[in-house]
């Protein structure tokens, strides 16, 4: 065969009589080389070693069969022109079955490839071409791999049971279009872009994978349209590293984590008209994290556990007329400083409509309906939301919940037919509330402490309605509640206009057994000791005074220095419970306030948010965290300067009500002092909260595992030792919660281990070993 193509002229066609051929055949001109008529199969292309076919022009190659044995070589390589490959089936254990380089465009039809020792169609350094109808039936490690800047183009086409991605593309100006194909059966991802490459995909079908079903990394950039993602048992959709998703009218269903994954900043997913619904597992629908960026449009989202999940500063989720429904537990969660908008949204039959959690956290909703769910929307520990012209019809418990400091400003709302109270605000909360109405609701339309949120013309059914302008609504009569009411969030709150039964006081622990519990925190050798000497001091000094000597004066106040997960609110707090019991403060209990809560948006607001945190802390300890954040660098007209001169005061009006404690990272909030002095003079001592080390990260874990009854078993003390040692200690290193979050991901993969022995022993339901440890970052 290699003489006859070395004879053949351009337009020449050679019909190879059947059989196996043991040639190396390299085919340089225009020629038709191809099998019998009738004859699929007949014909045998089986050298011993190297590349069984080359292809180096346009010619046609049909109906052959191609076997190679080379683990380093391809079993047909294409290496120039635009030639076709009609009805080819490799069957090999070679580097790749098809491999498509250079300047190559070769058009490939009805093709099959089964290579379980290799890639099954590899394009690389700059080649393309169209894949028409081809099918990879085996692939050892990726069904079809693009890198080096290759752009093929997929139609129709089937990958299934490869043991790597499915699709993958890599590298900068590497790309890869996909039409009507499908992949599934993958051991990996069904489809991976990496490293600045970019994909299409139109009306693809990805499923049944072991790992993701799409996963994006560095700067990838995937566009899918009328595709299907379904039977996942990770996240359905992982992106990471600025990547970019643009999803239009694609599906997502039957995912066992996220539907959709979403992570650092710069990472965005833009989805219009497509429906994520039926997870399998227990975790959000939707997950955007770590300053990453989501938008859905006029998108569905139903039949989850919690529909839409954004945390961490810079986090931004836009949802626009859309769909969340049948959500067991939250439609919309905030928290850790994201921002959510909704607008013109409807949430129904969820057990929370959403929920603004903590500091930072905000946002808006705007003319959105929640309907058939427990409550309508919670605001907790200084969230911030701006709710307008929404509407929540049927709650069990609220419409509107607001406590444990949350704020939130509420304009235009209207609740109705609630089975509890309309707007729901306790703990002394700060909200506005502002032209808004209830009706029908059977605890009363609105119910607030003493110290309630101001109220400005709103209107409920009940009568006398509310005063425009009061600072706290009238208290409207109130159904007794049921023995029979739906519990939930709100029945653990009591009716404060019952009269409680008065609470059995807790007895106060001595200093010495406070700083008992301080001895049993793991490392914090040199705080130990400053708070030690600390005590000693406040204590020597009261019995000075009992006995008619002078007693040196002790400024309490105090700054922590260190990174995140030292323990630096945990020994705040046991600072102020032995300040109580020393009689230095009236109740040592600790409250914990960030930038947020104390800078208003507006001049003179701040000062009020100050004065109104320094309150709630009387006789006992403010924590200030992130203290630094009140002097920005680039402050310019910033209101931090405003709180930071109110808190000065404060500090030295009320010197014996208050300690306060101002807490960060060592190098900003040495920065923060020193263009405070007014600030720095009214702290006497810095404490350092070092990092832990790996022997103490070691023992955090130990007592964790004591803590929920499991045990260590041979060689993981030694494993996890080895890999706090290893594990990077950049910016994100969370100390004490990175060996909490180790254990709990060694605890999830010890059940997902044991969940597969018939009948395990107690040995087996306990012991932890080095293969349940995560893989470092």
């Amino acid at each position: 065969m290699a003489a006859a193509l070395e004879a053949a002229g351009d337009g020449d066609v050679l019909t190879v009589a059947p059989g196996t051929y043991r040639e190396n055949l390299i085919v340089q001109r225009a020629v038709t080389l191809r099998g019998p008529e009738g004859s699929p199969g007949s014909v045998r292309i089986a050298p011993v070693d190297g590349v069984p076919l080359t292809v180096r022009a346009s010619a046609t190659v049909q109906d052959l069969h191609v076997e190679g044995q080379d683990s380093a070589a391809p079993a047909l390589l294409v290496e120039e022109g635009a030639p076709e490959l009609v009805d080819v089936r490799v069957v090999t254990r070679s580097a790749s079955g098809i491999e498509v380089r250079g300047g190559a465009r070769p058009t490939v039809r009805r093709c099959t490839v089964d290579n379980p020792g290799g890639i099954g169609i590899a394009v690389l350094d700059g080649g393309g071409g169209v894949f028409e109808e081809c099918e990879v039936v085996a692939a050892g490690q990726a069904g079809v791999a693009v890198r080096g800047g290759a752009h093929p183009r997929l139609e129709r086409c089937r990958v299934h049971h490869a043991s790597g991605a499915g699709l993958s593309a890599t590298g900068e100006h590497s790309g890869l279009e996909a039409v009507g194909c499908e992949i599934y059966e993958i051991k990996g991802s069904g489809v991976q872009i990496t490293g600045r490459a970019t994909a299409h995909l139109t009306n693809c079908d990805v499923h049944r994978t072991t790992s993701d079903g799409i996963t994006l990394d560095t700067d990838a950039v995937l566009t899918l349209a009328d595709c299907h993602i379904h039977d996942i048992p990770e996240n359905a959709v992982d992106l990471r590293s600025r990547s970019v998703l643009t999803l239009t009218r694609s599906t997502v269903r039957q995912f066992g984590r996220n539907g959709l994954s979403v992570w650092d900043p710069g990472t965005r997913v833009d989805a219009n008209q497509c429906e994520i619904h039926d997870s399998t597992g227990d975790y959000p629908a939707v997950w955007v994290s770590d300053g990453a960026t989501a938008v859905l449009d006029a998108c569905r989202v139903h039949d989850v556990p919690d529909a839409l999940f954004v945390l961490d500063r810079g986090s931004r989720v836009d949802v626009v007329d859309s769909d969340l429904s049948q959500v067991r537990n939250t439609a919309v969660s905030v928290s850790d400083g994201a921002t959510a908008q909704l607008d013109d949204c409807r949430i129904r039959e969820a057990a929370t409509g959403a929920w603004f959690r903590d500091h930072g956290s905000g946002g808006t909703l705007a003319n959105c309906t929640v309907d058939a769910i427990q409550t309508g929307v919670i605001v907790t520990k200084g969230a911030d939301p701006t709710i307008e012209r929404c509407t929540v019809t049927s709650p069990a418990e609220a419409g509107f919940y607001v406590s444990a400091g949350g704020r939130g400003t509420f304009q235009g709302c209207r609740v109705t037919g609630s089975e509890g109270y309309g707007f729901h605000v306790i703990d002394g909360c700060r909200t506005t509330l502002k032209k808004c109405r209830t009706e029908r609701c059977a605890r009363g339309g609105y119910e607030f402490s003493e110290d309630g949120p101001l109220v400005e013309e709103c209107t409920s059914d009940e009568s006398g309605g509310i005063r425009p302008g009061a600072s706290a609504a009238p208290q409207p009569a109130v159904q007794t509640q049921s023995a029979t009411q739906t519990v939930g969030l709100l029945s653990q709150v009591p009716d404060q206009r019952a009269e409680a039964p008065a609470e059995e006081e807790t007895p106060a622990r001595t200093s010495q057994a406070v700083l008992g519990e301080l001895d049993t925190l793991v490392g914090l050798e040199s705080v130990k000791r400053e708070v030690r000497a600390l005590t000693d001091m406040i204590e020597v000094g009261r019995r000075r005074q009992e006995a008619g000597l002078k007693a040196a004066s002790v400024r309490r106040h105090l700054v922590f220095t260190g990174s995140p997960g030292t323990g630096k609110t945990t020994v705040a707090r046991l600072y102020g419970e032995i300040l109580a019991s020393l009689g230095v403060l009236d109740k040592g209990h600790l409250v914990e306030v960030s930038r947020v809560d104390l800078v208003g948006e507006h001049i003179g607001s701040t000062a009020i948010r100050t004065q109104e945190a320094f309150q709630r802390a009387h006789g006992g300890v403010l924590f200030i965290d992130e203290a630094y954040a009140l002097s920005p660098e680039d402050s310019g007209r910033d209101f931090g300067r405003e709180a930071i001169d109110t808190l000065v005061k404060l500090m030295e009006d009320q010197r014996d009500a208050v300690v306060v404690i101002v807490a960060g990272y060592t190098a900003e909030m040495e920065r923060f002092l020193s263009v405070n002095p007014g600030v720095a003079s009214r702290f006497s001592r810095t404490i350092t909260f070092s990092d832990y080390v790996p022997e103490e990260l070691l023992r955090i874990v130990e007592q964790q595992t004591d803590e929920h009854e499991y045990r260590l078993g041979t060689g993981t003390s030694e494993a996890l030792l080895k890999y706090f040692t290893a594990l990077p200690k950049g910016p994100a290193f969370g100390n004490g919660r990175t060996a909490r979050q180790t254990f709990e991901s060694m605890v999830e993969q010890h059940a997902g281990r044991v969940a597969q022995l018939g009948e395990p022993s107690t040995d087996d339901l306990t012991l932890l070993y080095p293969e349940d440890l995560p893989e470092l970052p």
